[in-house]
């Protein structure tokens, strides 16, 4: 295999690499209020196409574990709310 060969090869590895982590940083997690508290990594737009239903935000995160921990504040995933 010529030098050149492996250069594409590295070259192409390393593009999708940094492919991968910039779609990762890229998800954010948020905790939304739709009637009962959600996490999750859809939009606020996705949300509401997906529910109908009014549709607020009470945090968003880039791990879904700390947005889990911050619905606790509000009784954690499934409990009751209402937007205000």
């Amino acid at each position: 295999m010529s030098s050149r060969h492996v250069s594409r090869i590295a070259l192409t590895m390393s593009l999708i690499a940094c492919a991968t982590v910039a779609a990762a940083q890229a998800t954010r997690y948020t905790v939304y209020c739709s009637g009962r508290i959600e996490v999750d990594s859809r939009t606020q737009e996705q949300m509401l196409s997906a529910r109908g239903t009014p549709l607020c935000q009470f945090g968003s995160f880039s791990s879904a574990s700390d947005a889990e921990r911050h619905a606790l504040n509000f009784g954690g995933k499934g409990a009751s709310c209402r937007c205000s």
